[in-house]
């Protein structure tokens, strides 16, 4: 039977866009554990030995904004000064100004407005535990286990990636992984023969065995593919927040949003209501109405209700997509206020988010299943 190939990928927090994203998030949390209040919309560059912090950022809080990029840095673990980028030593360069007061208008806790106009997205589905696409599962837990083996393993380096093609059969079920791709920062001294070789043992081979596959049923497994892999981090390639929005999702598998998360507080919909749609689209899976889901918000700037809730249950949903939609308004404030309300969203949790990812991690409050059970008394 003809094969259909799927491919996500994921990178570790060492990558210069996640430093970035990063340095972005510790930010914010720094306002929020001052003033919950805070409204901060921080964005990042980062490059060779520099970090360039702008944005708008209107908060009671004191806030030393280049300790907490460094100490950000320095968490991931850019701490040696020879390698062209390092907390101690990097140039940061701030320009931040205070939130437009026309924003301000329609955001205020008054209005309670969206803080901008835009759609958000969220999905879920029965292909792994935590009711996410496999690939995107796969290629975030290859990279987590990454990065604690980093921490082992005196010869590597904080950057690195990873890639998986999951293969599905013409009924769209899995039918096992053709490919997976490891790339890892490494110190120049480290043989490559035995770099794949660990890699292989430490970090491949325990992450398919979680999730059910062996690495002798991969029929591909690329390890450094080009081999030395010594330059990287911001010493290689500059990083900006919010360009791996696609692996902070659901890598490719559903739509995004026209907005990034890292940086934003949660009036921010971008952020907040993408957190909502992931909720509210796992609990229909939890609760059984639907196999598969995806579901869209859309607000405008400025009002409260979203503009437009969509649900598409690709044909596996126990009730009509419009039935579901109907279901999810009866259960769900979904104007800013209500979300950040239900998921408790003004406190300092979104470093966390940059580190290991957005969705998928079962103590994050937008991944409780805590709605299902009234979903499903409510659908009867």
């Amino acid at each position: 039977m003809e094969k259909r190939l799927f491919t996500s990928e994921c990178v570790t927090p060492g990558h210069p866009d996640k430093v970035a994203d990063a340095i972005s998030d510790g930010i914010l949390d720094a306002c929020l554990a001052q003033d919950p209040g805070s409204r901060v919309a921080c964005e990042t560059m980062v490059t060779r030995d520099t970090v360039i912090i702008c944005g708008e950022i209107t908060t009671k809080a004191a806030v030393d904004y280049p300790a907490a990029a460094r100490e950000a840095i320095r968490s991931i673990g850019y701490t040696r000064d020879d390698e062209g980028f390092c907390a101690d030593t990097a140039e940061i360069i701030c320009r931040v100004h205070t939130q437009s007061a026309d924003i301000a208008l329609g955001t205020n806790d008054e209005v309670g407005g969206a803080g901008d106009q835009g759609m958000m997205f969220g999905g879920a589905c029965r292909e792994t535990a935590e009711k996410m696409p496999l690939a995107a599962a796969l290629s975030r837990a290859l990279c987590n286990q990454l990065t604690a083996y980093m921490e082992e393993n005196p010869e590597l380096r904080p950057d690195g990636k990873t890639q998986v093609t999951v293969c599905y059969d013409q009924a769209g079920n899995v039918a096992g992984i053709d490919t997976v791709v490891v790339s890892v920062m490494h110190r120049n001294t480290y043989p490559m023969a035995a770099l794949r070789a660990d890699v292989r043992a430490r970090v491949i081979a325990p992450v398919l065995a979680r999730y059910g596959f062996s690495q002798e049923a991969v029929e591909h497994i690329y390890i450094n593919p080009t081999g030395k892999f010594v330059i990287g981090g911001p010493n290689g390639d500059t990083g900006l927040t919010g360009r791996k929005i696609i692996v902070d999702t659901y890598g490719g598998y559903f739509p995004h949003g026209g907005g990034a998360f890292s940086g934003k507080d949660p009036t921010k919909v971008d952020r907040s209501a993408a957190y909502m749609a992931r909720y509210l689209a796992k609990n229909l899976v939890a609760a059984g109405l639907a196999d598969k889901v995806q579901v869209q918000l859309a607000y405008a700037i400025g009002v409260a209700e979203p503009v437009s809730l969509r649900v598409d249950s690709f044909g596996t949903g126990k009730l009509p997509d419009s039935d579901l939609e109907r279901l999810l308004r009866s259960v769900s404030d979904l104007t800013p206020a209500g979300i950040i309300r239900k998921l408790n969203l003004r406190r300092p949790i979104y470093a966390a988010t940059a580190r290991n990812g957005h969705f998928g991690v079962a103590d994050y409050p937008w991944e409780q299943e805590d709605l299902a059970p009234l979903l499903r008394e409510k659908a009867k």
